[in-house]
């Protein structure tokens, strides 16, 4: 069952580009957070939603949130990525899919894991949901308008 807005963001504990766990719990408490999972690193829709987080990191993190990106590739994979477009955010490396099934991402055409991004209060509680495979940039306008507002 997707994760909507009201509900409480799933659990997970996923390795980082360098390998060092991250838990769900250790992202909340400091303001929102921003969780994007996408589906591939280096492909051309995630490059355009990465450097657009990238692009706008800087006024994400004025409105006090965080940015954290979620796919299936390595943690290597994701050092690579993250080295090749200087993306200041976590990457997280969900493997086994364990985090995108507890969020309830779906596939796109039944083949392709889903781009959603989700906005997440810093009590947990998500704010905003977000899904569009082919809109990769406006996942950024669309986080970043409720960022604004749960600054204000």
């Amino acid at each position: 069952m997707a994760i909507q807005a009201g509900d409480r963001m799933p659990s997970f504990e996923l390795p980082d580009a360098n390998g060092a766990l991250v838990r769900s719990q250790d992202l909340l408490g400091n303001g929102p957070v921003v969780v994007y999972f996408y589906p591939k690193d280096d492909t051309p829709g995630c490059k355009a939603e990465a450097c657009a987080f990238r692009d706008q990191y800087e006024v994400f993190k004025d409105a006090g949130a965080e940015v954290v990106g979620i796919s299936s590739d390595s943690s290597s994979s994701h050092g690579q990525f993250a080295r090749k477009y200087s993306l200041p955010f976590v990457l997280l490396s969900d493997t086994g899919n364990r985090a995108r099934k507890a969020f309830g991402v779906p596939r796109t055409l039944g083949v392709l894991p889903g781009r959603v991004t989700y906005v997440i209060d810093a009590s947990g509680t998500v704010q905003h949901v977000f899904s569009s495979q082919i809109a990769a940039t406006k996942h950024v306008d669309e986080a970043l308008a409720v960022v604004k507002r749960l600054a204000a």
